[in-house]
């Protein structure tokens, strides 16, 4: 991805960036910044951080902030099992963790197929942080994070990828590993420094409060600049959201010329 602009993040204006992305996109849930720490004495030291009294997934962590509104810290001690600690860097990728044996049955028929889920999945590389925290992006309390966290409609996230790409073209490509698709977001994103786009799989959606009809993309904060001066951009032309219906039985002439010459 280093052919898209990126900025510097010493400018980096959380704030604004979500101001910006509510006004193009109208956002309904709110976007969110998330941080792996080497410590869990750094983590603890986050202004106003909350830290749980019960055993959760991860999926429930990213709700509480992004749902909530909550800023929310946790180690591996927090988590319900190896498959949420071991995505974000908080557990190795152990052989135990790589035979998948408790989705065997349940998500994939044969034990081969469980561990090559396992297998495909992208992972934070285990060793470097013990804790991670979620915070609202317009809140500046992680400053700024590893990776933001946005969710949107399939219609709101072209254009905001549209956005992404209006300046240092690049194709975008990701993968579906299926169930456990926080690999394919905050996993992947945080491993490869890259945008990451997910569909969220049953376990978001049943324990981190994801609507039916959201998407997800995991993006570094450097990128959200460009992506915000190519939704300007992208909005001068008339190409904004929401996105007027044009008719599909009208003479598609009047509407092209709009926007072609």
């Amino acid at each position: 991805m280093t052919d898209v602009i990126t900025s510097d993040l010493t400018a980096f204006d959380g704030e604004q960036i979500v101001a910006d992305l509510n006004r193009l996109l109208r956002l309904r849930t709110t976007p969110i910044g998330m941080k792996l720490f080497s410590t869990k004495e750094e983590m603890e030291a986050v202004p106003r951080i909350r830290r749980p009294n019960d055993i959760h997934t991860t999926d429930q962590i990213v709700g509480q902030a992004s749902r909530n509104g909550w800023t929310v810290g946790v180690t591996v001690d927090d988590l319900v099992g190896a498959q949420c600690s071991t995505v974000i860097g908080l557990h190795p990728r152990s052989d135990d963790w790589l035979t998948g044996d408790r989705m065997t049955g349940v998500w994939y028929e044969t034990a081969e197929d469980a561990a090559a889920h396992q297998e495909a999945m992208d992972v934070v590389p285990h060793g470097q942080f013990e804790a991670m925290a979620v915070s609202p992006l317009a809140s500046g309390r992680l400053n700024p994070p590893d990776i933001c966290l946005i969710y949107a409609t399939p219609a709101q996230m072209i254009l905001f990828i549209n956005g992404l790409q209006w300046t240092g073209y690049k194709k975008l490509e990701w993968g579906c590993v299926g169930e456990s698709a926080c690999a394919d977001s905050w996993g992947r994103a945080l491993a490869t420094s890259e945008p990451s786009l997910s569909i969220p799989c049953f376990a978001e959606r049943r324990y981190g409060g994801v609507m039916e009809d959201e998407l997800l993309m995991a993006i570094p904060p450097s990128f959200l600049p460009g992506t915000i001066r190519g939704l300007e951009a992208l909005s001068r032309n008339g190409l904004r959201y929401p996105i007027p219906q044009y008719g599909v039985n009208n003479d598609v002439r009047a509407g092209m010329g709009v926007s072609y010459s």
